[in-house]
């Protein structure tokens, strides 16, 4: 089921004008956090969120929490302008439950060009979720805050479930969040060594578990661990 929301997703994204990026596991500290404006004393280089190898210099080496480095090896291979998708597992120390696995899996989007303003990442968002989820499906932004994106924001997506009538699985809102998202942040286009005076751009970010959670109504994401052929077998 996984694999084939991946693909699905990449198909997507392909059609929209994107290709698809990929980077290892194992990353350092400075694609992980340094290169993407998160300073040393920032919480999510805790011992207690990533989980870190025991080589070379205390807490250099570490299972990538996102695919957020991918972008950053993106960014200091090629010039701009970059139009990319970053699909893989991550990793972090997180205790399974209906919602949260610990290792899963994520897709992060990545523009970088001449021009790029925030309404170009809202029209990307919303053609998105018309494409995946279909056309009564739609999308909002809202006020946020990333190390890496200035300014920021979470989407949120018409619930795919109830269809915006109200339901619990979306708290009676209407809506289910679906990731992060936001206009790079000037400090990471330095850190990669592109101009913020002359290039910007966009990124964003969610699970591809939780989408395929949401999308086929699995009340309990701890599912996917069970490896039970009468539940796979249905997709």
């Amino acid at each position: 089921m996984i694999t084939s929301t991946r693909d699905r997703l990449e198909d997507v994204f392909v059609g929209m004008g994107f290709e698809v990026a990929e980077g290892p596991l194992v990353e350092t500290d400075w694609h992980n956090f340094e290169a993407l404006n998160i300073p040393v004393g920032h919480p999510a280089r805790s011992g207690f969120d990533t989980l870190y190898f025991d080589v070379g210099e205390p807490e250099s080496i570490l299972l990538r929490p996102h695919t957020s480095p991918v972008q950053v090896r993106l960014m200091t291979s090629k010039p701009p302008p970059i139009y990319a998708v970053m699909p893989g597992p991550v990793y972090r120390k997180d205790t399974p439950d209906a919602r949260h696995l610990p290792t899963f899996n994520q897709i992060e989007g990545l523009v970088v060009d001449r021009g790029i303003t925030f309404g170009d990442l809202a029209g990307t968002i919303e053609s998105f979720t018309a494409a995946y989820f279909g056309p009564d499906i739609t999308s909002r932004l809202r006020p946020a805050s990333f190390p890496f994106t200035e300014p920021s924001a979470e989407y949120e997506i018409t619930c795919p479930i109830c269809r915006g009538d109200g339901c619990r699985t979306c708290g009676q809102t209407g809506w289910i969040e679906l990731g992060g998202c936001g206009l790079v942040h000037p400090n990471v286009f330095r850190a990669v060594g592109i101009d913020p005076e002359v290039h910007s751009g966009f990124a964003f970010g969610f699970g591809i578990d939780r989408l395929a959670q949401v999308f086929h109504a699995i009340p309990d994401m701890r599912v996917l661990l069970d490896n039970d052929l009468r539940f796979a077998t249905q997709f």
